[in-house]
């Protein structure tokens, strides 16, 4: 059913939610940005709509929400394990079409893959989304063409109008709340972007063939192996995981699981010395092949969802979405077909 509020019903809504929910949204931080005096736009709690950032794209995703950079997974001591108490509150949370099929993938890498996550599991349960509608794309964005610009799989959407706040509400333990608010009820249609400035063609006779091609030498130099693509990557879940022990005891602490990336080093390193693609241009072929290749192999989807944060992010101004796009010539490069 669709709504139209104006600020002060909507933030009436939020207070109601407020009272056993937590609420995440696109936050503009001041002087967050990479580099002095510059802005940032990160997922962060709010208390009214006000404070939405609507019409920019966040630098970084929702991910780290359902899963935490650090995470305790255990206590320990000599003779005692002890899980940490599980969140109590709920959380909703505002984004966009391509972060809402983002968490399609961790979904199936998380429950679906073999046994349940309990961890990932206990938070993904407590979360309701708010799809946040999108009027035109970004620069770097290229959603369409992974198929992710548009998404009906959401609690409810909300989207800035000149006649107030547009909301299509598909969770009926909200209709109440929606309808004692609001003056108005009409048809509410999400908005989403037909097209994208930035285009990528992922080759049908694409094969692991391409990791033959020369293309990847190219990224030895200009990577710096910072690993900010990943990190800002809605569907990157790699993580390592870190015993604390703690000072006072050294026979007590805690097992933490931590974020990881396979574009730094160390994160090939095996038991014995060994240590697997040490150059950054085999680091960045895993990767690609991964997004584009065997991921959908496995599931049906491609895993990247074309948000185009890896692009904005790279201190060397490496771009997925062109690496992408050199797919085509490389597989022609190894298969000899230059026709």
């Amino acid at each position: 059913m669709g709504y139209i509020l104006n600020t002060k019903e909507v933030n009436e809504v939020f207070q109601n939610w407020k009272k056993d929910s937590v609420i995440y949204a696109p936050i503009l931080m001041k002087n967050g940005g990479a580099f002095s005096d510059t802005d940032s736009v990160h997922y962060g709690k709010i208390q009214s709509i006000d404070e939405i950032v609507f019409d920019q794209k966040s630098d970084f995703s929702f991910k780290e929400i359902l899963l935490p950079i650090s995470e305790t997974l255990f206590y320990f001591t000599e003779d005692s394990v002890k899980e940490p108490e599980s969140p109590v509150k709920q959380a909703i949370v505002f984004l966009r079409s391509c972060d809402l099929h983002a968490v399609k993938r961790l979904d199936t890498m998380y429950l679906h893959n073999g046994a349940e996550d309990p961890y990932y599991k206990r938070l993904r349960e407590r979360v309701k989304f708010v799809l946040m509608g999108c009027k035109d794309s970004f620069e770097s964005c290229f959603c369409v063409d992974m198929g992710t610009n548009r998404s009906d799989d959401y609690h409810a959407s909300m989207e800035l109008w000149e006649d107030g706040v547009r909301i299509d509400n598909k969770n009926p333990e909200w209709d109440e709340l929606f309808a004692a608010s609001c003056t108005k009820q009409a048809d509410v249609t999400p908005s989403y972007v037909t097209g994208t400035e930035t285009q990528v063609n992922i080759p049908d006779s694409l094969s692991l063939d391409v990791m033959k091609s020369s293309m990847w030498k190219h990224y030895d130099s200009r990577c710096i192996n910072c690993g900010r693509c990943n990190f800002v990557c809605p569907t990157c879940t790699c993580f390592t995981m870190q015993d604390i022990f703690y000072t006072d005891n050294g026979k007590v602490g805690e097992r933490r699981r931590v974020w990881a990336s396979c574009m730094t080093d160390g994160f090939t390193d095996v038991a014995g010395g060994g240590s697997y693609r040490q150059n950054n241009g085999q680091r960045m072929r895993f990767k690609v092949l991964h997004k584009v290749y065997d991921y959908k192999k496995r599931n049906g989807i491609h895993m990247c969802v074309g948000c185009g944060r890896c692009d904005d992010v790279c201190p060397e101004y490496i771009s997925f979405s062109h690496c992408i796009n050199q797919l085509e010539g490389a597989m022609k490069e190894v298969t000899g077909n230059e026709s």
